[in-house]
């Protein structure tokens, strides 16, 4: 049983005891391991409403079709348990996420709840079309968008889609792809015409039900890296996540330590404010991927706990530093009340 297994079998409550993570010797001067206990989401600010799609072609056996697929072919059945259990752990993870420094703070709690509304099947190869500069066929996502009636949905509320597939090598796919008022602010090429465009904003995250909870959730590290780069990119990218090595926060791919794309299990020390961070510079400390189990999942989790938060006080250009959630979140509402990350 991998790391990622056995933290979110503490988090769903099925061991006696409590998931405690290991990690070596510590390091002079590196605190004890990350862990986010399952947290209570219920009385979060936002709440924000998810409609999760699944496409399912069968073949007669009762199988995933393989032959559309490409690697997936166990059976429906079982596939239709995985999906719902990395729904949970997915769900539990960005809630842990949005709760500002939990691991050295017990009482912050999230302030966004991921509520899934409907699940729906769809017992049908993705519907694909060939688009100019891919090599394999593209998932059409207006194709999708209509067949579940979108424009329902969000009048409904929907904010995100959590659309279950899979890859394979026989699609081409984008991890997080946005459409509404503001445009297509995603981890996309940003093709303004491959999603119905709405009077509201809403997010497509491409899930592949080959993969794990953790390439879920880096979906939405690169969705809300996309986002906040484009809201102010020298408070995000150059200030929080800074240059490679250079003391700030990191990224998805790349730890504080990082060296190279997806370096999270790399003990090499770096120095980083991470947990202190200001835009200007805040206390650091040495430490190394022991600080998140050399995990990429707990790593996730520790960064988006590391966004400026709730009640986070801090200033930039003498203005206060928003709850980089609100964006996250619901943001039409937040440009709406003319937020920014900062002001």
């Amino acid at each position: 049983m991998g790391l990622a297994d056995r933290l979110f079998k503490a988090i769903d409550g099925k061991s006696s005891k409590p998931f405690t993570p290991g990690g070596g010797p510590p390091m002079l001067d590196t605190p004890a391991p990350v862990f986010s206990p399952p947290l209570d989401a219920s009385a979060a600010q936002w709440v924000v409403p998810v409609l999760e799609v699944a496409y399912y072609p069968v073949d007669r056996r009762g199988n995933i079709d393989r032959a559309v697929t490409g690697d997936v072919g166990e059976p429906l059945d079982q596939i239709r348990s995985k999906v719902s259990a990395v729904s949970r752990q997915v769900h539990l993870a960005l809630e842990a996420g949005s709760a500002h420094h939990h691991y050295k703070n017990p009482a912050s709690q999230p302030c966004v709840r991921y509520d899934t509304v409907q699940h729906l099947e769809i017992m049908e190869p993705i519907p694909t079309w060939n688009k100019p500069g891919h090599k394999v066929p593209m998932a059409d996502y207006n194709a999708i968008m209509h067949r579940i009636d979108i424009a329902e949905w969000v009048a409904r509320g929907i904010k995100q889609v959590w659309l279950w597939g899979y890859h394979g090598g026989v699609i081409d796919m984008w991890e997080s792809n946005m459409a509404g008022p503001h445009g297509d602010i995603s981890n996309s090429d940003r093709d303004p015409k491959d999603l119905p465009v709405l009077d509201r904003t809403y997010t497509v995250f491409h899930y592949n039900y080959g993969r794990g909870p953790s390439e879920a959730v880096e979906d939405h590290m690169h969705q809300i890296e996309a986002l906040l780069r484009t809201l102010d990119h020298e408070l995000f990218w150059d200030r929080f996540v800074g240059r490679t090595g250079g003391g700030r926060c990191g990224w998805a791919h790349f730890p504080p330590n990082g060296t190279r794309d997806y370096d999270w299990a790399n003990t090499k020390p770096a120095i980083t404010d991470i947990e202190d961070w200001t835009p200007e510079g805040g206390p650091t400390r040495r430490m190394d991927s022991r600080r998140w189990n050399q995990d990429s999942l707990t790593w996730f989790i520790y960064w988006m706990q590391n966004l400026p938060g709730a009640n986070n006080g801090l200033t930039w250009k003498g203005k206060p530093i928003t709850n980089w959630w609100w964006f996250i979140a619901d943001l039409d509402d937040a440009l709406a009340n003319g937020k920014r990350l900062a002001g």
